[in-house]
Formats: structure tokens, C-alpha cells, sequence
């Protein structure tokens, strides 16, 4: 028997990996908004060369507005011209757009990311004796999470005497994003710098739309393989299925990723006699809330772009998980407390076992002891904790699945990945449970035994309070 189920995890194994094929994903995420500006003293105008690399959320959101590329490309050269402050011996500088070039580079689930770059020049600055003060503050995309650089670098015969900032690129502007700084990436707006303009220099020049296509430092990733699925030409019933299973285990693989509140199941299901009916139950309210959450957040990315970005709500999602999970191990804690006053056994099971051998009566009646402490608040809340942040990928997969025009089969993915994240939540409730009860049905007289329920509860506040005030950090 375990031997036939071996065989049937490596064929399923298998199968993910072979149908997976690995899909280019922005490396900083799917949320971001990246801006590089090179500053450019060359003879005797300063350039700027600006670009601006979106990620495929709101890259699909920009591209509902878009008509005609190149008038969208002008306007936002036009939009950006206004928004870099540029001054040069304290006074500003007005920039003019000189030309812009856009393309759509493919990015993940078969939605395209949008990359604008284009040239911004002063006007002419005359002969100076002395070198002169720039400043320079990037105001574009304010608040939006991603990649901001800027260079001074100067062409021709001007030259730089001093720069708050390199004269090079580390991310081979904005093609090739190092890997050690993907989790902490550059964010820099403002740069100040001395120079001596000169009498000869020309334009940084541009890459064409084709170039552009041809992304560079991409990376594969389970996520990526997950929402390539909707993007496969031939649906097939038997790729679906299969597709299906695949959805199911990265699901389940995305869970095991940081966050969804896995020491916070086993804390809590420890702490207040849970049984395996409580385990599926938690599985049950994981799905439907982070299925409902990706839906609401690709509610909002569609109809409320104007007045919210999807990115945005992330910090307030966290919060309100952070505070679900301290609520909840306050009244676990609270519950112990009273039971330790009223001098109950704290052994659940043990107990439990002990009662049904004097009276099926009297057992009857600590079960539903037991009860209130578990209580349907208790689930509900542990649950949407560990549901409520949907994954970025799944949205990613919503969106292109309106974009192919495949709703029903994203919607059915969305489904099994959420179900696929509930198995590996329910699975690690019943680990617990089982480890519960195994310990209870030893002879352990140390207190440290006795007392292990009261203390997954104090874990559960804890672990509460922690999530809490690293929510707070983003939205202070």
C-alpha cells in the first residue's frame, strides 16, 4: 500500500513538472512599478533618460486606457517631463520631451508587462566658468512599491566634478535586477550633483520596440509554472485535469511558504482541544476566504484602479490578520485561565477519555465544555488569519484569464490552488492533533506537559502580537 502511494505521489510529481513549463515573472513581483533616470550633462544641455518598467498587475490595469501606443507614450513622456523637478544652480529647469519608444515584453500567465523609455532635455545652458549645482527628484508613481534608481553621468565634453549617486547602472537599467537586492530593492529618488557643461554632446540614445521586447532578468518560479497554465493554447480535458491537480499542489506548496499562519493553526488547535473536525473545518474557511479575497482583489484592480491600487491593500490585509490571530489567543488564554481557576484537568483528551469511564453523561457534558473554548469564533477567526492575504499569483491568474478570455477555467484553478493551500493548513492541524494525543495518552506527570495547552495559547497571542506590529511598520 505505501508503496503504491509512493509511486502514485512521483507520477503526479512528475506530471507538475513536466506540464509546469517555467514562465517569465517580473523578478521584484507582479505588483511593481519600477523607474530608472540616467541624468545626462552632455555639451551644454542636460538629458534625462527615464524609464519606466511595469510589472503585469499594473501593467494590465494601464493597458484598459490605452489606444494608440505611441499616443499614450507621448502623453506619458509629457505626464513624466512635469513630474522630474530638475534644478540647476537653485532654479528650476523645465524638461521637454525630445522622443519616447514603449513595448508590451511578455511576463507571466500570458499578460504583458509595459516598459516606456524615453529622452528628456533642458534647454540650451550657456557658457559658465564655474561648475554648476544640479538637483533632481524623481516624483513620479508616488508611494508604489518597486525599483527606483538614478545615475549622473556625463557625455561629450561636459564633465562631473561631484555626484550624491554612481555614474552606473546596477541593474543594466532596469534589465537585469541583482539577485541579492530583489527582497531590498534600490529606492532611490533624488540625486545632487557638480558640473562643468561643455560646448560638444548629443542625446543618450534609444533602444528600439523590438529590443525592448527581449526581456532580460526574468526568473522562473513555482508561482510563474502555476499561472502559466492558463496561458496553454490547447485545452484539452485531459490537460485540465491534470492542470488541476498541478493548481492543487502548488497550492499546497504555497503554503508551506512563509506566512498563512501554520505554527498559528497547529498553536491554536493545541490549545483548545482540537479535534480533526476542527482541522477540515479551518481547510474549509481557508478556501473560501482566499478565494473570495482573490476575486474582491481583482474586483478592485478592475472597477477601483482610480481610486485604489490592489498593492495598497495588502498592509491593511495584514493588519486585520495580525489582529484576527491576537484576538483569538486572547480568548484561548482567557478560557485556560478559567478553567485553570476552576481547577480543570488541563490534558483535554486525557481527561476527556477519563470522563466517558465513570459516566457517558458526565463526558457528554465536558464536551461541550471543551466546545466553548474551540468555539465557531475561534475557527472562523484562526481561518480567514490564515486566508485572508491572497496569493499575488493567483490574482495574476484572474486577470489573465479575463485578458485570454478563459473566466470560467481561471476561475476553476483559482479554486483548486486555494483547495490545494486548505490541504496543506488541514494536514498540519491534524499533525498537531495527532501529536496532542499522542503525548496525552502518556504517563507525562511534568507540568511542562500538563500546562501544554495554556502554553500554544500564550504562542498564539504572541505570535499575534508580533504579526501585529510588523503590519503596523508599512502603515506608520
Amino acid at each position: 500500500m505505501i508503496r503504491k502511494a509512493v509511486a502514485m505521489l512521483a507520477i503526479v510529481t512528475g506530471l507538475v513538472l513536466m506540464l509546469s513549463a517555467p514562465a517569465s515573472a517580473h523578478p521584484l513581483g507582479n505588483f511593481t512599478i519600477n523607474h530608472y533616470s540616467k541624468i545626462q550633462p552632455s555639451g551644454d544641455r542636460v538629458y534625462v533618460l527615464y524609464i519606466l518598467d511595469m510589472a503585469e498587475i499594473p501593467a494590465f490595469r494601464e493597458r484598459q486606457s490605452i489606444g494608440a501606443p505611441e499616443t499614450y507614450a507621448a502623453a506619458a513622456a509629457r505626464r513624466t517631463a512635469r513630474e522630474l523637478e530638475l534644478r540647476i544652480g537653485g532654479s528650476r529647469v523645465p524638461l521637454t520631451p525630445v522622443r519616447q519608444v514603449i513595448a508590451f515584453p511578455p511576463g507571466a500567465a500570458g499578460l504583458r508587462t509595459l516598459r516606456i523609455e524615453m529622452i528628456l532635455q533642458t534647454p540650451r545652458l550657456g557658457p559658465s566658468t564655474t561648475p554648476l549645482q544640479l538637483d533632481y527628484r524623481d516624483l513620479t508613481f508616488p508611494g508604489r512599491i518597486g525599483w527606483k534608481e538614478v545615475v549622473v553621468q556625463a557625455t561629450g565634453d561636459a564633465r562631473v566634478t561631484a555626484a550624491s549617486v554612481p555614474a552606473a547602472t546596477v541593474s543594466d537599467e532596469l534589465r537585469a535586477y541583482p539577485k541579492n537586492l530583489l527582497k531590498s530593492p534600490l529606492d532611490v529618488t533624488t540625486a545632487r550633483a557638480s558640473f562643468e557643461p561643455g560646448a560638444d554632446g548629443s542625446p543618450p540614445a534609444l533602444r528600439t520596440a523590438a529590443e525592448l521586447e527581449q526581456r532580460v532578468g526574468v526568473r522562473d518560479t513555482s508561482s510563474g509554472r502555476f499561472a502559466s497554465l492558463i496561458a496553454e493554447k490547447n485545452l484539452s480535458p485531459g490537460f485540465v485535469l491534470v492542470s488541476l491537480l498541478v493548481a492543487l499542489f502548488w497550492g499546497a506548496a504555497h503554503a508551506f511558504s512563509p506566512g498563512h499562519g501554520k505554527a498559528i493553526v497547529a498553536g491554536y488547535l493545541v490549545g483548545t482541544r482540537g479535534r480533526p473536525t476542527d482541522a477540515f473545518k479551518l481547510g474549509l474557511i481557508v478556501t473560501v476566504t482566499h478565494t473570495a479575497g482573490v476575486f474582491a482583489l481583482g474586483g478592485v484592480t478592475l472597477l477601483l484602479s482610480a481610486f485604489i491600487v490592489p498593492e495598497q491593500l495588502y498592509p491593511w490585509l495584514n493588519l486585520a490578520s495580525a489582529l484576527l490571530v491576537v484576538g483569538v489567543g486572547l480568548t484561548i488564554l482567557r478560557w485556560r485561565i478559567r478553567a485553570w481557576r476552576r481547577q480543570q484537568p488541563l490534558g483535554g483528551d486525557h481527561a476527556h477519555g477519563h470522563s466517558h469511564q465513570h459516566s457517558h453523561g458526565h463526558g457528554h457534558s465536558h464536551d461541550h465544555e471543551t466546545g466553548k473554548g474551540t468555539g465557531r469564533a475561534g475557527l472562523l477567526g484562526i481561518g480567514i488569519s490564515a486566508g485572508i492575504i491572497p496569493c499575488p499569483t493567483a490574482l495574476v491568474v484572474l486577470l489573465a484569464a479575463i485578458s485570454l478570455q478563459r473566466v470560467a477555467y481561471g476561475l476553476v484553478l483559482i479554486v483548486a490552488f486555494s483547495i490545494g493551500l486548505a490541504v496543506a493548513v488541514t494536514s498540519i492541524g491534524l499533525v498537531a492533533i495527532t501529536a496532542k494525543r499522542a503525548f496525552n495518552r502518556m504517563s507525562f506527570e511534568g507540568r511542562l506537559i500538563r500546562a501544554l495547552p495554556s502554553v500554544s495559547a500564550v504562542v498564539v497571542l504572541v505570535l499575534g502580537a508580533a504579526m501585529t506590529v510588523r503590519a503596523l511598520d508599512p502603515l506608520l
